[in-house]
C-alpha cells in the first residue's frame, strides 16, 4: 500500500505539551468565528494529526466551509477552494499545459500550470456534484501527496489535506463517491445541528456588526513536527487486539466475522480502516491528556472511521438499519468482549 514519505521520529520531550496547548489555541481561533460544533472540530484536529484527509457531510447552512476555511488561516497554511460541479474536468485541478511564447527569442515551448490543488489545505465543496473522472483527480494527491502531469511528477507542500464536503438531502444530478474513493478520507464526519443556546448566538452575530478575527498561531512545520509526535505514542496490545477484532467482526468474507454481520452487512472495512482508526486514536490521546492509546479513544472514533467502510445489504436498508447501527453494535459487542476477558 503506498504512502506519503516516512516520518523522522521526533525526540523533542516536551512534544505532548506543545502538542496540546497549540491544539487548545486553534479551538480558541476558530471559536472565534465558528460556533458549537466542538465534536466535529476535534475530529478534523485529529484528521491533521493523522496525517488524514476528511468527508464532511451535512445539510446547508451549517458552516462547513466557513469552518475549514478558518481552520486553515488559525494555522498559517495555504487554502484553495474547488466548487464541485458537473462540467468540472480533472485539469481544473490538477492543472494543465498551456503554450508560452518567449517574448525574447518567439520560441513557444509547453508550460504546467500548476491548479489548485497545490495548496496545504484544500476545501472540495459538494465533491458528489462532479463525475467520476473529476472525482479520480484527487486520489494520487491524497494518497502519495503527489501530483502526475505529461509525464511529469510534482511533489505537493507539506502538510497536504484534502476536506470535502457532500450534501446529504440533495441527491439529484449528484455522483456518489466510489467505495475505493471514499476509503482514502480517514473520517466520514456528520455535521449535526447546532442546540438552541448556539443558534441563539449565530443568530446574534450574523444579523448585527459583530466582527472577529483570526490569528494564526501555528505553521505548517508545527503540524509536521506533531504528526512525528503522534506516530510515537505507544500503543497497548490489548488495545489493538481489541481494534483488530472489531473490524474483522464486521467484515463479512473474515471467518470470524458475526453471524448478525454476515446478514446484514455486504461489503466490511479493509485493513486501511484499522490502519487509520489506531492511527486517529494516537492523536485523540494526545488530546485527552494519555501517554498511550486506550479503549475509550479507539470507541469514540469508531463511528467516523468506519461509516463510509461498511456496506449494508438491501435487507438491512429495508429494515431501517443504518450504517451507524450496524458500527455502535460492533462497539457494544467488543466491549462486553472485553469486560469478560477482564
Amino acid at each position: 500500500m503506498v504512502q506519503p514519505p516516512p516520518i523522522e521520529p521526533s525526540s523533542d520531550a516536551s512534544a505532548t505539551t506543545r502538542l496540546v496547548h497549540a491544539c487548545n489555541q486553534v479551538r480558541q481561533q476558530v471559536a472565534r468565528i465558528v460556533v458549537g460544533q466542538d465534536e466535529v472540530i476535534e475530529q478534523l484536529l485529529i484528521a491533521i494529526l493523522a496525517r488524514g484527509h476528511c468527508l464532511l457531510e451535512g445539510v446547508p447552512g451549517l458552516a462547513k466551509t466557513l469552518m475549514i476555511r478558518t481552520l486553515a488561516e488559525s494555522m498559517e497554511l495555504s487554502f484553495r477552494r474547488i466548487q464541485f460541479t458537473p462540467d468540472l474536468m480533472p485539469g481544473d485541478i490538477t492543472g494543465t499545459e498551456i503554450i508560452q511564447e518567449d517574448p525574447a527569442t518567439g520560441r513557444r515551448e509547453f508550460k504546467f500550470e500548476r491548479g489548485p490543488i497545490f495548496t496545504q489545505m484544500l476545501l472540495a465543496d459538494e465533491i458528489n456534484r462532479t463525475p467520476p473522472k473529476t472525482q479520480a483527480a484527487l486520489l494520487e494527491a491524497m494518497q502519495e501527496h503527489e501530483v502526475t502531469a505529461a509525464g511529469t511528477t510534482y511533489r505537493l507542500n507539506e502538510p497536504f489535506f484534502v476536506l470535502a464536503t457532500q450534501n446529504p438531502i440533495e441527491q439529484e444530478g449528484t455522483y456518489p463517491l466510489p467505495e475505493a474513493q471514499r476509503d482514502r478520507f480517514l473520517f466520514h464526519v456528520v455535521v449535526g445541528y447546532p442546540s438552541r443556546d448556539e443558534e441563539s448566538e449565530i443568530v446574534d452575530r450574523t444579523t448585527s456588526t459583530f466582527k472577529s478575527t483570526v490569528e494564526p498561531v501555528i505553521s505548517g512545520e508545527d503540524i509536521v513536527q506533531f504528526q512525528n509526535t503522534v506516530r510515537n505514542v505507544p500503543l497497548p496490545p490489548h488495545v489493538k487486539d481489541w481494534v483488530l477484532d472489531a473490524v474483522r467482526t464486521v467484515r463479512p468474507q473474515d471467518e470470524n466475522c458475526a453471524m448478525w454481520a454476515k446478514e446484514l452487512i455486504q461489503w466490511g472495512p479493509g485493513p486501511r480502516a484499522s490502519q487509520q482508526l489506531v492511527l486517529a486514536s494516537k492523536a485523540r490521546a494526545l488530546l485527552h491528556g494519555r501517554p498511550s492509546v486506550a479503549i475509550e479513544d479507539v470507541q469514540a472514533l469508531a463511528l467516523p472511521v468506519l461509516r463510509h467502510r461498511v456496506v449494508p445489504t438491501f435487507a438491512a436498508e429495508a429494515d431501517g438499519i443504518t450504517v451507524d447501527d450496524l458500527i455502535l453494535r460492533m462497539i457494544r459487542e467488543a466491549s462486553k468482549k472485553t469486560t469478560k476477558v477482564l
